[in-house]
């Protein structure tokens, strides 16, 4: 009995043109062809095609673990700080931009290739199956995994008639059999193998989706001070990403400014600390000439303008320095982003450089503590991330900032070679000022501002993309519920005029369910007839 269903099982996988069995190894003696034939063969089954996406979504952990240069470049540039030794090797591997690495597109292409040789045939073989006709009557019922049989006075056309009117919604084969038998052959449930191939269809178009997003959409980083405005152009992003058919006037025109931000923090008990929300205030207009508009600024509620959407990622502090020169000249007087080192406490750093003080230039390193306290180790520290008690200390240097023509410098570092130690500053609160030594200068701590990081993401496959994963989502659920099935029946004339009736039924998967819907069938099969109770030969599982 096992064999058989086994048998049969194989038969039916073969006819939806699904391989039951591992592509054979290469033969030796292949010409050139044949072995790409061979490769063509191993790279189109459905097992490189699951072992390529178990691949891409093991290639994907670095990029959810390690900040990436796509989403946060200030992140990245801290990592650098952080862990000085380990960052470059993992750079050279592309670690912190894992979605645009050579080895990620790789498997990405693989994966694309793959699919389409392996989906294609398989949508093509069941369309066949579909319109093929049902598999003939097996000529041996009983060896099916249910089968029932009984007898009635009805003749063999008005029991396969009967059977069609309960199989209304099968396909339904009929065919005559020696001796004035008649046999019915019905099938259902090819939803199953067409969510299975929508599946892997949508998938594909999921692929082709991003692809395109990546040829024809851009992303670009800004970081933008409260009170600061911002202008949708290459210039005005820190990072900008554009895809390979995107240029410079592909950008559209619109522009924002950042008029206030909040962010709320919990004040009491376990979770103290934590953020509660954020939420900035923007003035934006979606062209030139259109007119100003309003939107608050979310972490899930971003700003669609342009066909873009801007999006906050996070945000930070901005302490305000004035500087004045030896001859009392202001020669820097502005908003200065640092960058939390700590994210529970927001204790941040940042770079002060001032080209313009005279022969000899000025750059400061500094460290700001939001809400500044005595620490256990009788270090400053900051105890919570709001504002409490603003704290700055500077470390001042006097000499060449490297700047010059053709230098390329992160504004997060500053490159002390040719430069002079100056001291460090005492601690600095709003309105307080260090006076250089050997009369450098003034440097006073004016206050602060909030700053928010925030994406603009262009992505002209958005909706496709939705589709298509929506898509997919329909096929899964059609492959998990739908339950393929198979019934015969057999009316065979008798010696004494009655009809002997035989029903069986095959599902594709063992499923208890399935085998009280055949029993069911031929209980009805048996009253429409309306003759007496059944002889029931019983079930087989």
């Amino acid at each position: 009995m096992a064999s058989e269903h086994t048998s049969v099982s194989e038969a039916a996988t073969a006819e939806q043109g699904r391989p039951a069995d591992p592509p054979p190894p290469a033969p030796a003696g292949l010409t050139a062809l044949g072995w790409a034939r061979w490769a063509w063969r191993i790279l189109t089954s459905m097992r490189t095609a699951l072992i390529l996406l178990f691949l891409l979504a093991v290639g994907a952990i670095p990029g959810s673990m390690l900040p990436q240069r796509g989403v946060s470049v200030e992140q990245v540039q801290n990592y650098f700080v952080e862990h000085p030794d380990l960052a470059p090797w993992l750079d050279r591997f592309y670690l912190f931009d894992v979605y645009s690495s050579p080895w990620y597109a790789a498997i990405y292409l693989l994966l694309f290739v793959s699919l389409t040789g392996c989906v294609l045939p398989r949508a093509r073989a069941h369309y066949r199956a579909m319109r093929a006709r049902p598999p003939r009557t097996p000529r041996n019922l009983g060896r099916m995994p249910y089968s029932a049989s009984f007898t009635t006075a009805a003749a063999p056309e008005r029991v396969l008639d009967g059977a069609r009117a309960l199989l209304r919604r099968h396909r339904v084969d009929t065919e005559s059999e020696d001796g004035g038998a008649a046999a019915l052959s019905a099938e259902t449930g090819y939803l199953r193998e067409t969510g299975n191939v929508l599946f892997h269809l949508a998938l594909l178009a999921l692929l082709v989706a991003l692809a395109a997003g990546s040829f024809l959409g851009y992303r670009g980083n800004m970081l933008v001070v409260e009170g600061d405005g911002f202008a949708n152009t290459v210039t005005s992003y820190d990072a900008f990403f554009p895809g390979t058919a995107v240029g410079q006037d592909d950008l559209h025109p619109f522009s924002f400014t950042l008029e206030e931000f909040e962010a709320r923090f919990i004040e009491d008990g376990r979770l103290s600390g934590q953020a509660a929300s954020f939420s900035a205030d923007l003035a934006y207009r979606a062209s030139p000439e259109a007119p100003e508009r309003h939107h608050e600024l979310e972490v899930n509620h971003p700003l669609s303008v342009g066909g873009a959407q801007v999006y906050l990622l996070g945000h930070g502090y901005a302490p305000e320095f004035r500087v004045t020169n030896a001859d009392g000249e202001v020669v820097f007087d502005q908003p200065v982003p640092f960058i939390a080192r700590q994210e529970r406490t927001f204790t941040s750093d940042g770079v002060i450089k001032v080209p313009d003080a005279g022969e000899r230039q000025l750059g400061f390193t500094g460290v700001f503590l939001p809400s500044a306290a005595e620490g256990p180790q009788g270090d400053l520290v900051s105890e919570f991330p709001a504002p409490r008690d603003p704290v700055v200390t500077l470390t001042g240097y006097r000499g060449d900032l490297g700047l010059g023509e053709g230098a390329s410098q992160s504004v997060f570092q500053l490159y002390t070679d040719d430069m002079s130690k100056l001291g460090e500053s005492p601690e600095l609160r709003p309105g307080e000022s260090w006076e250089l030594p050997d009369g450098a200068g003034t440097v006073t701590f004016t206050g602060y501002s909030d700053y928010i990081s925030m994406q603009v993401n262009s992505d002209p496959s958005r909706l496709p993309a939705l589709a298509a994963a929506s898509t997919a989502v329909l096929g899964l659920l059609a492959t998990l519920f739908v339950r393929p099935r198979r019934v015969w029946v057999r009316a065979r004339p008798r010696g004494d005029g009655r009809t002997v009736v035989e029903v069986a039924g095959l599902g594709k998967s063992e499923n208890a369910a399935l085998t009280a819907e055949f029993h069911r069938f031929a209980t009805s099969l048996r009253d429409r007839m309306r003759d007496g109770p059944a002889t029931d030969t019983g079930t087989k599982e």
